[in-house]
């Protein structure tokens, strides 16, 4: 195994000891040297580095996955290679995994599996919300924190790892939590995710897993045609509607799995505020549909004699002097041969009970309409005649165009003597998201806007001297309005720093927070201000750093001197865990609501608080606050 202790990567990130290793990468304990803190870097193993298109890959999705801010994900900081060393540094965690844990605590509490059920599909609903399915969720990639919290990890290698849809290396350590979908090689979407959690809710219940087995062939395949024992059944404390949603969230039938994390978290939500609340929909939908076919005994012994004589002749054919990578490979499409052989022999088993013929017995198999138009597969000899299509919703997917089904159910392949109808999901046309009007409006409310939009979009911005807008409001923006955006686009801002020339005007005998108005809305930018002692009122404007009648340029700073004792007091704020490894953040600084002070914060690292001096007038009571790049902090009170 390579080690790459001591190296350091771009200049920047000091790797220090190796934390973690894995069938596709290796995790270091480092240091960013830059914004001085410790970080958790990722590398990938060097065999499979030397695949290109496994490398491009890698760097798609961990750049995709690096653009989720979420409580209870994994922060990933950066994403880069350095001489030939693909990796990605994320946030380090203070905790173990979430498979640690169980195996140290024992059975869980059902309350405290709740709480880790729930941020787990918290966690997973952000991902979906951005287009991003895991496909590798177990205990082993979710992170307990000393705090109690959990945060959703690996979800970069997860979407690599399962890109080509089989049973992929990494897949060989996670059969136990596998979809019945992924075990087929089929399709995934983010149903696949919320079974996997299921199966995580079911071992956090009950301390076991659903399925066991001698190898992940036997332990697929039960996923694939086996019901485990309900929760309840290995321990009764578990509440009856804990139960329902652990075995809704694991049907094996998609259409009657959750259908989002959201679904999923709105009745654990209901758990944990009346742990009896009825939810008896759940076990109405799970009900079996009559089928009116016999039962049929399966001769398991055929189908262990197939699986044998295929590893065997696997076992002849395997080349000499094969590369770790290739080897990987050929386990991978063993496995998920075996698998898809043994599902074709439960097929033709249980088909072969008839005379031969499929009209004489009065059965039919399910053709793959995937791809089609409902029109196209009406037409279809196989469908015209013998079965209906019902269309039961619409999907976007990159895959497909628009109105191709993407979606059927039952699968092709599928033997059918009654209930001949085939349920359908078309390809829905892509939603186009327009760059709105942001003119007039504050940088900040513009900036907001367009993160609301969902996009991932990179804001920029820069200042223009105007005339007709005041300081800080949008001018115009790059892209214009009315233009398509796509995910990941960049976005530039024109904001108005106040007119070109501005003629100051006297100041004096304002109160201090006329004269702040007054000289922001004309275009300057107002400097803290200077307390003095004097005969006038407390808090009058008596003196300005400007003087009266003089021309200057737009944004020109400008501070006043203020009757009055004073006194200063230092706040400490902390910048939100969101805003780390960003080049440069917008800070504001608040007193009582208006804003005191601007200025940005080049690389802020959250670990580090930001300190603050307010400057008042012994013996007021005020109220402060900070901004960064429009999140705000909580309001603390100031005595001076």
């Amino acid at each position: 195994m390579e080690s790459y202790i001591g190296k350091l990567l771009d200049n920047r990130y000091q790797l220090l000891e190796l934390i973690g290793t894995g069938g596709m990468s290796n995790v270091y304990k480092g240091k960013d040297l830059r914004l001085n803190r410790l970080v958790a870097v990722k590398t990938l193993k060097s065999d499979l580095a030397e695949n290109a298109e496994f490398r491009r890959r890698f760097r798609d999705e961990s750049l995709a996955v690096a653009q989720l801010s979420h409580a209870n994900i994994v922060s990933v900081y950066d994403v880069s290679s350095f001489e030939g060393i693909e990796y990605i540094v994320m946030e380090l965690i203070d905790g173990i995994t979430l498979k640690q844990y169980m195996e140290r605590r024992g059975q869980m509490d059902w309350r405290e599996a709740l709480h880790f059920i729930l941020q787990i599909a918290h966690g997973l609903s952000h991902a979906h919300s951005r287009g991003i399915i895991h496909r590798d969720i177990k205990p082993q990639n979710i992170m307990v924190l000393r705090d109690g919290s959990v945060k959703v990890a690996d979800f970069g290698i997860a979407c690599l790892a399962d890109a080509s849809n089989t049973l992929a290396q990494e897949a060989l350590g996670s059969v136990h939590y596998i979809s019945p979908e992924q075990a087929r090689g089929d399709r995934v979407d983010e149903r696949s995710d919320i079974y996997s959690a299921g199966v995580v809710l079911y071992e956090m219940l009950t301390g076991r897993l659903p399925f066991e087995g001698d190898n992940p062939v036997s332990v697929a395949i039960q996923h694939l045609s086996s019901m485990p024992l309900n929760p309840r059944e290995i321990n009764a404390s578990i509440p009856e509607p804990m139960e329902l949603i652990c075995l809704k969230a694991m049907n094996p039938d998609l259409d009657k799995r959750y259908p989002t994390a959201d679904a999923m978290a709105e009745d654990l939500e209901k758990i944990r505020k009346d742990p009896q609340v009825d939810l008896d929909y759940i076990r109405s939908e799970m009900k079996p549909v009559v089928d009116d076919e016999p039962t049929m005994p399966v001769p398991v012994a055929q189908i262990k004699q197939a699986e044998q004589k295929h590893a065997d002749g696997g076992r002849k054919q395997r080349p000499q002097g094969m590369t770790a990578q290739q080897k990987a490979v050929l386990t991978v499409a063993g496995i998920a041969a075996a698998v898809a052989l043994i599902v074709l022999l439960f097929t033709v088993i249980l088909g072969s009970f008839g005379d031969g013929s499929e009209h004489h017995s009065g059965s039919y198999e399910v053709p793959n309409i995937l791809g089609y138009t409902v029109e196209e597969a009406q037409s279809l000899d196989r469908i015209r005649d013998v079965f209906t299509i019902t269309v039961t919703g619409t999907r976007e997917d990159a895959g497909y165009l628009p109105g191709q089904i993407i979606s059927q159910d039952p699968g092709a392949g599928t033997m059918r003597k009654s209930n001949l109808e085939i349920k359908v999901v078309l390809c829905a046309e892509a939603q186009r998201t327009l760059m709105p009007n942001l003119e007039g409006l504050s940088y900040q409310n513009a900036k907001i806007q367009l993160q609301n939009l969902g996009l991932n979009l990179t804001i920029l911005s820069e200042e223009y001297a105007s005339n007709d807008y005041p300081m800080g409001d949008v001018i115009a923006s790059f892209p214009a309005a009315g233009t398509e955006l796509h995910e990941g686009d960049t976005v530039t801002l024109a904001v108005s720093k106040g007119p070109d020339t501005i003629m100051v005007i006297p100041f004096t005998g304002m109160t201090l927070q006329q004269a702040t108005q007054t000289a922001q809305q004309m275009g300057l930018v107002v400097g803290r201000p200077v307390y003095q002692y004097s005969g006038y009122d407390s808090g009058l404007v008596i003196g300005q750093s400007i003087e009266a009648n003089t021309e200057v340029s737009g944004g020109t700073e400008i501070y006043f001197t203020v009757s009055g004792d004073y006194s200063t007091q230092t706040v400490l704020y902390q910048v939100p865990e969101t805003l780390a490894g960003k080049a440069s953040v917008r800070a504001e600084f608040y007193l009582d609501g208006e804003l005191v002070e601007a200025t940005f914060l080049e690389s802020p690292n959250p670990e580090d608080p930001v300190s603050y001096d307010y400057n008042g007038l012994v013996g007021t009571t005020v109220k402060a606050y900070a901004s960064f790049d429009g999140i705000r902090t909580e309001e603390v009170e100031i005595t001076f």
